[in-house]
């Protein structure tokens, strides 16, 4: 069992993803060059957040490109698990893994905080962890956190319950319906603005985010 933790050049969140998967819960990890095409040693991928290739065109454009995508793109499809934070989730939206698009924050600004996030599905093993309807607490930080989509995938995705996250009362970056994750429609890829790996050590003020790591382990070692 091992997790991969992707790194780009401008990623900045992903020695804190490592730090949570290697060594608060102890399961080998493994730090991935943006320009490797071998993953098949990997059984969790995580795209962290940070600002992928300066965040030039748009957030996640570029990274859509690099040599790993493809090989992330064949992981998800062989039904393994991927999981995008922040300009990971705007990574995947561009890679075509998740539907939608990261847009900017409703009032043009970068919104670094604390926020209330609803768990609204826990069939999952993303979110086995938790209680339906259970509200945590988890930092966001980005610029282009605004989630879109058209009104018929916005239906797919009630429909076929790929609303995991939500944001509680106040809607801070304007995203749709209050998305703050979703998942693809077989449940083993998942993207959310939030950022778990801030939230999973007493240091840091708050363990919700571990128990999202702990679900998606359980059920990786299952698989493995």
């Amino acid at each position: 069992m091992k997790f991969g933790v992707v790194v780009f050049p401008g990623s900045n969140c992903d020695r804190d993803v490592a730090y949570v998967t290697r060594d608060l819960l102890s399961v080998p990890t493994r730090m991935v060059w943006h320009e490797e095409t071998d993953i098949s040693d990997i059984d969790v991928v995580v795209i962290p957040g940070g600002f992928s290739y300066g965040d030039y065109l748009r957030c996640g454009a570029i990274a859509r490109f690099s040599p790993v995508m493809q090989q992330v793109v064949e992981h998800a499809n062989q039904g393994k698990y991927v999981l995008g934070i922040c300009n990971g989730f705007q990574v995947l939206t561009e890679a075509g893994l998740l539907p939608g698009a990261l847009v900017r924050n409703r009032d043009l600004h970068f919104i670094c905080d604390r926020v209330p996030v609803k768990v609204e599905h826990t069939n999952l093993p993303w979110t086995q962890a938790y209680q339906a309807g259970e509200v945590i607490t988890l930092p966001i930080a980005h610029g282009e956190g605004c989630y879109h989509a058209d009104a018929e995938t916005l239906a797919a995705l009630q429909a076929n319950n790929q609303i995991l996250f939500s944001y509680v009362g106040d809607n801070p970056n304007g995203s749709v319906n209050g998305i703050a994750g979703i998942c693809n429609r077989q449940g083993n890829v998942l993207g959310m603005m939030p950022h778990p790996e801030r939230a999973a050590d007493v240091v840091l003020g708050g363990t919700h985010g571990i128990k999202l790591f702990e679900g998606v382990l359980k059920a990786a070692v299952a698989y493995a």
